[in-house]
């Protein structure tokens, strides 16, 4: 594993963080503490809280007790709250520092490194609720305030200078205004986290749009039709799903390490094994040739 410094906050953060949402904590405690021993056995110090269920983050709490609290870095994800139809978004000032309590209560934490507002409107972060939670970052119950998205509303944020953290969409087909946002947060001395850095377009399909259908032959009887080709719809990026001992999903993370503006990069597994084999990402070099197979990529058609 590698570890990057993040921003202005003097801790350095392995440069892929796992994030535990609500599917982690389906398969049981036992299944949720053996995913997050297995991403600290494999050098992970940065943990993302999605879920805000009590169980899970009793069971965060408990796993995350097996090393020293200095030594973490966890982050929670804010503005979606339990509703009765289930999550709604809700960034008043009351629901956010209910977020905040019921984490640290529930894992027992003491404080959380860093509150992380999920990709709020322009206009949907109230005034006082930036000014609750610049209160939390007073009393030390949160470390670092930041905010993620991929929409425009994120630059105005940005320029209000309020926070500390920029937490971004960055994959093989990010565009030039995104890369210019990530890279805007960095000269800021902000934390700069990376996500959806293997989106559904790099994925093949299993049966492409328009495949022939089949069609009944002589004397009534179905005709074969031709076996649907597994790479369909990926298009200039099918070469992800063609290079020996790699995954697409690992070659598309180490793009995502590529680029020196991001402090880490969100990972969401759920088997003990796949964190294993992305935590090995960081300390391997790209096939030769890869670089320019993906600006090729990248400049060529759209899939």
């Amino acid at each position: 594993m590698r570890y990057r410094p993040f921003g202005q906050a003097g801790v350095s953060v392995s440069v892929i963080a796992l994030t535990v949402d609500d599917r982690a904590g389906q398969a049981g405690a036992d299944a949720l503490t053996g995913l997050i021993y297995a991403a600290m056995e494999a050098g992970v110090n940065t943990f993302h809280i999605e879920s805000c269920e009590p169980e899970v983050l009793e069971t965060i709490g408990q796993s995350l007790a097996a090393v020293e609290r200095r030594l973490l870095f966890v982050s929670l994800r804010l503005g979606l709250r339990p509703g009765r139809t289930g999550l709604t978004r809700d960034f008043s000032p009351n629901a956010l520092t209910d977020a905040i309590d019921q984490a640290l209560a529930r894992t027992g934490l003491g404080h959380l490194d860093l509150a992380l507002l999920d990709e709020p409107g322009e206009e949907e972060l109230p005034t006082t609720a930036l000014t609750a939670l610049k209160q939390q970052r007073t009393t030390g119950r949160v470390s670092l305030l930041g905010v993620g998205g991929a929409h425009d509303a994120m630059d105005a944020y940005l320029g209000v200078r309020a926070f500390d953290v920029l937490a971004s969409p960055h994959h093989l087909r990010t565009g030039w205004k995104e890369m210019n946002r990530l890279k805007a947060a960095a000269r800021m001395d902000m934390g700069v986290i990376a996500y959806d850095y293997f989106p559904e377009t790099f994925r093949p399909t299993a049966t492409p749009p328009g495949a022939p259908v089949r069609k009944r032959g002589l004397f009534g009887a179905i005709a074969a039709a031709p076996e649907p080709d597994p790479l369909a719809g990926a298009g200039a990026y099918a070469f992800l799903h063609e290079t020996n001992n790699w995954t697409a999903e690992e070659l598309c993370l180490a793009y995502a390490l590529m680029e020196p503006s991001v402090s880490t990069v969100l990972i969401r597994a759920h088997e003990p094994e796949r964190v294993a084999a992305l935590a090995t990402v960081p300390d391997r070099d790209l096939p030769p040739g890869m670089a320019a197979q993906v600006e090729m990529a990248r400049f060529g058609r759209a899939p």
